[in-house]
């Protein structure tokens, strides 16, 4: 509080939403501007989202779209971006047919194997409700579809909504636990498919995974050797998290801002500020995505165009400069 009258800003400004900082920027009378690129993100569920302070920035549309329809105003849609201008200064020889980089969700928070006591009806009931939707993108119908198991899994693993929020127990276990586990699968289903056709290169936290033709190079740093990694790459690979619902992962920004090639799955968003077969390219099964890796590792003169098409937009248009602008139109 000290440093605020101190310095007397003009707004406050974080990545990520805090209701602490809220509640201060409220009883301060300054403007609260927070841009999420987490997701999911419980905080935002806050009962402090409503302060009239705040001027709250999500990646996600659809996400965007329930808090107004619910009448809330202090949640807007702004997607990722990416600094071209860093990016455009490093340089990288192609090293990498097909990469990956991103959490296979095997690690410690890995939250749905620790559920050892639910009945086989439980059991049987989420696998089938896995199952199906790992055959639908652009939808997800997990939340809305836990009421019947609701008490065994809290039961299995206790998660309670925070005291100050409006989010549900189906939100957190639909969001923190199932979601990342069929992320988890769908990224081990995709990735052991292409590893039987072509060496694909993984960059992820679990150095232990291991596929046949895969070379696991453990995490790539954000800054210095992500970047690297795209520029590298022939085909860069997007398997978005299950939680985000229509939003453009930070990723995919990365990659088209480094001039690299993006291979993703569907999200309704990228239809918004790019054009697929374009800027982009989409796959929207295991077999529609073998399919084009083969036919763009093929066709260098074709990825490399999209490759460029994809970069340039990122640079006229999704710079970090041109979400400031925006951000700050707001006030």
């Amino acid at each position: 509080m000290e440093k605020l009258h101190e310095t007397v800003p003009d707004a406050v400004f974080s990545f990520n939403y805090f209701p602490l900082v809220s509640n201060v920027c409220k009883k301060e009378g300054l403007p609260y501007l927070s841009w999420i690129y987490d997701s999911p993100y419980v905080m935002l569920y806050s009962y402090t989202t409503v302060n009239p302070c705040n001027h709250i920035h999500v990646f996600d549309k659809a996400l965007c779209r329930e808090f107004q329809t619910a009448g809330i105003k202090t949640v807007h849609y702004l997607p990722m971006a990416a600094n071209t201008d860093r990016l455009d200064r490093l340089s990288a020889a192609t090293a990498y047919d097909v990469s990956f980089v991103g959490s296979l969700y095997t690690e410690s928070h890995n939250f749905f194997d620790r559920m050892k006591t639910l009945s086989d009806y439980a059991k049987g009931y989420l696998e089938g409700l896995m199952n199906a939707q790992m055959q639908i993108q652009g939808y997800n119908f997990i939340q809305e579809s836990l009421s019947p198991i609701m008490e065994e899994l809290y039961q299995a693993l206790p998660m309670d909504p925070n005291p100050d929020g409006v989010e549900t127990r189906e939100y957190l276990y639909a969001q923190y636990v199932i979601n990342r586990k069929l992320t988890g699968l769908e990224r081990l289903s995709l990735l052991t498919a292409i590893s039987q056709r072509h060496t694909l290169d993984l960059f992820t936290i679990d150095k232990t995974f291991t596929l046949s033709n895969l070379r696991n190079h453990g995490t790539a740093d954000y800054y210095t050797e992500m970047p690297l990694v795209f520029k590298k790459s022939r085909i860069n690979l997007n398997i978005s998290l299950r939680s985000i619902r229509s939003g453009i992962p930070l990723r995919a920004f990365d990659i088209m801002g480094c001039g690299g090639f993006l291979l993703s799955n569907y999200q309704e968003d990228f239809l918004e500020n790019f054009t697929p077969g374009e800027d982009f390219v989409c796959y929207e099964s295991e077999q529609d995505l073998l399919q084009k890796i083969d036919y763009y590792l093929a066709h260098e003169d074709e990825r490399q165009a999209i490759a460029k098409n994809g970069h340039d937009k990122v640079a006229a248009a999704h710079t970090y400069r041109d979400r400031v602008r925006q951000m700050l139109s707001c006030l």
